[in-house]
């Protein structure tokens, strides 16, 4: 007769033997990290070049190991280490591990027995607690694991077309901590879901959030004239596969997993993506100098790029580099990526100094780098946003030519300097102006890509803030206490004649039209708009173009701000929901029954050519929008010269007339006699100035 197994007789498997008291077996060795089985825990590790691998368990919160297990021979398979502890329960332990092997740094092989190394795949990272506080002197971190059993509700990705898109890049602590964000849990992902119905009313439809990897704020603290300066930014990574302790408002990091999927849930549920800042270009143990607290001494050789003598690469401008293209390398990130799709729901991700991706072994770049091509492909990440910073710290610049296998972004660094040049007055760029404005096809025009691979910016976590574009011609980084010698001088801004604050009332309104000048073009613009947290209503950093160490008033928005400055936020929304409102400014619909050009370019007069002596620019989109069978067709002029303008709309039908749908100076209709003495009809700009309009059938 034949046996009928019950569930624990398939799945359950007897131990294997006893290691210092602890029951044991081989492993399941394609199960990365810690894993939760049917006896117990699964942990695996692996190391191509390690000889000896020991476990090390604690008590929660504790700092010396209650259990130390080394893995005998018959857990370990090639370079994988794999072994089950039987009867261990989640919650009551933490754990990390202790490698040995050859000790020759001159062939980047640093071994050392004595280091605790956190599991590359910890879920969570359990001795990281309350923001800046210094929990970890010794560098030695321990991992802990989450359960995935949080409920979606059936909720779906918004799954927004790019073209669609409006994203708001902001930092999760600093987005809500200063007192005058008035949520109940300031500088958290609680805090930021507080905030959903303002992002929702604004009308982005993706935020972008900074660095939330666990990372050590306080690995670099510091004091400089009686203020605690900190890794705020969050860009040196300590765990790929855990959210950042730091912001969770409990003090149970096994509950951030929870928080965080709340927030994404929620933010889901508004219609709002959630795009992820990832550094897989360096990690947080820097140079030959610094700690050993992982990747260095799991596998040094495999997980960073390294000179011939054994230091090294530093492309990232951060002391180390990770070694993408390594094969074992790039199996981690693409796991990585995996994992936050498929247990945070997250849709898509923008890549920090993403140029070094494409770097080999050697730090040479590839045209074919096999990471860029493997996460284009994967089939999980087949419907998320990849989003480019295209260049590098070692001087690589690929705006334009980054691999796009026709599904990678890439942050357009090339229209926010020439739009930030021409909006300010430096009216010669216009021709690159005009490129910028109608989707940089100059840039992207080279392989198979769309509109949308350009996500263009003026301003972000990194540089002036809008408001400071117009307030400082230089940068004042002073309180980071570098002497004012940290971050870029290539501002491309303009005070508008007063260098910071000033009580004088027309520069405060000349600033005001200037950042109007700038969000106006930024949301007419073809192409994918991307603006910084406050800038929809002026939010300051007095100065500072380099927050990275400013977890302070500084580098926290601002929100009285808001009330200050609601015109620039109503102008903000207005533009946002009129780019919504008009397909046909990002992307080619069918074409114009009128006989209009889907996109063009003009000067004072109609159709021409935009040269470097132009101090006017005008794009029109027309075309007709298959949902209404209606003509969509678009005008923004721009003049930000510094004298009056008079310019001729482009000739519409007799049954059509433009319409001014707003504009940030005085605008008027006039009539101009011609050469011919024909009288035209022309609208005078004042100066720096812009203006939108929009054809109606009479």
């Amino acid at each position: 007769m034949d046996k009928t197994y019950k569930f624990d007789e398939i799945f359950y498997k007897p131990p294997y033997g006893e290691i210092n008291g602890f029951k044991y077996r081989p492993g399941y060795r394609r199960l990365n990290g810690a894993s939760i089985v049917k006896e117990g825990i699964n942990f695996t590790i692996s190391s191509d070049n390690a000889t000896y691998c020991e476990l090390l368990l604690y008590k929660p919160g504790e700092t010396e190991p209650y259990a130390v297990i080394p893995f005998p021979e018959e857990c370990r398979m090639g370079g994988v280490f794999s072994m089950i502890i039987y009867d261990l329960k989640l919650g009551e332990f933490e754990y990390a591990y202790r490698m040995d092997g050859p000790q020759k740094p001159e062939e980047g092989q640093i071994f050392n027995k004595e280091k605790v190394l956190l599991d590359p795949y910890a879920q969570v990272v359990t001795n990281q607690g309350e923001w800046g506080k210094i929990n970890n002197p010794r560098n030695e971190y321990h991992g802990g694991m989450l359960v995935d059993s949080f409920n979606w509700d059936g909720s779906l990705n918004p799954k927004h077309d790019e073209e669609d898109m409006i994203i708001y890049e902001l930092h999760v602590r600093g987005y809500t901590n200063n007192p005058n964000s008035k949520v109940e849990f300031p500088g958290t992902f609680a805090g930021l879901q507080e905030k959903i119905p303002y992002l929702k009313e604004l009308g982005v439809t993706a935020v972008e959030l900074m660095p939330i990897f666990e990372f050590d704020e306080t690995s670099d603290i510091r004091e400089y004239k009686g203020n605690t300066l900190l890794d705020y930014w969050g860009y040196n990574t300590v765990n790929f596969f855990s959210p950042n302790t730091g912001y969770i408002a409990t003090d149970k990091p096994s509950e951030e997993g929870t928080e965080l999927k709340k927030l994404i849930r929620t933010l889901h549920e508004n219609g709002i993506e959630v795009i992820l800042d990832v550094v897989f270009n360096h990690t947080a143990e820097g140079n030959e100098d610094g700690p050993i607290f992982s990747f260095k001494g799991i596998d040094n050789k495999t997980y960073y790029m390294l000179t011939p003598e054994g230091y090294y690469y530093n492309f990232s401008g951060c002391g180390n580099t990770f070694n993408c293209n390594n094969p074992i390398v790039r199996n981690f990130i693409l796991e990585c990526l995996r994992y936050w799709v498929s247990t945070y729901h997250v849709d898509g991700f923008r890549f920090d100094l993403a140029s070094i991706l494409g770097r080999d072994e050697s730090g040479a770049p590839r045209g074919d780098a096999p990471l860029l091509e493997s996460i284009a492909f994967d089939p999980l990440l087949k419907d998320i946003k990849l989003i480019a910073e295209a260049w590098d710290a070692g001087g690589m610049y690929q705006v334009g030519s980054f691999p796009s296998y026709n599904h990678w972004s890439q942050w357009n660094g090339k229209y926010r300097d020439d739009m930030r040049n021409f909006l300010k007055g430096e009216t010669w760029n216009a021709p690159a102006a005009a490129q910028r404005l109608t989707g940089s096809n100059d840039i992207y025009g080279g392989y198979p890509t769309k509109y949308n691979t350009s996500i263009n910016f003026l301003n972000c976590h990194d540089g002036f803030t809008l408001y400071d574009m117009y307030a400082y011609n230089e940068k004042h980084n002073e309180a980071n206490g570098w002497d004012n010698t940290d971050g870029s001088d290539d501002n491309r801004s303009w005070n508008c004649g007063v260098e910071g604050e000033t009580d004088d009332e027309e520069i405060k309104a000349l600033r005001l039209k200037m950042m109007k000048n700038a969000m106006l073009a930024l949301m007419m613009s073809r192409g994918t708009p991307m603006f910084f947290s406050g800038d929809e209503f002026g939010n300051t950093q007095n100065g500072n173009n380099n927050t990275y160490c400013q977890d302070s008033l500084i580098s926290w928005i601002d929100w009285d701000k808001l009330d200050e400055n609601r015109e620039m936020f109503e102008f903000t929304k207005k533009a946002i929901q009129f780019r919504k409102d008009h397909p046909v400014i990002s992307r080619d619909l069918e074409p114009s029954k009128l006989g209009l050009p889907n996109m063009s370019v003009h000067t004072q007069e109609p159709y021409e050519e935009v040269t470097d002596e132009t101090t006017y620019l005008g794009v029109m989109f027309a075309g007709n929008n298959p949902e209404t069978t209606s003509e969509d067709i678009v005008y923004v002029g721009f003049n930000p010269h510094w004298e009056e303008t008079e310019v001729k709309l482009p000739d519409l039908p007799d049954n059509y007339e433009w319409e001014q749908v707003t504009s940030t100076g005085t605008i008027e209709e006039v009539e101009v006699e011609s050469e011919d003495e024909e009288v035209v009809e022309k609208i005078r700009f004042e100066p720096r100035s812009s203006a939108l309009f929009i054809a109606k059938e009479i």
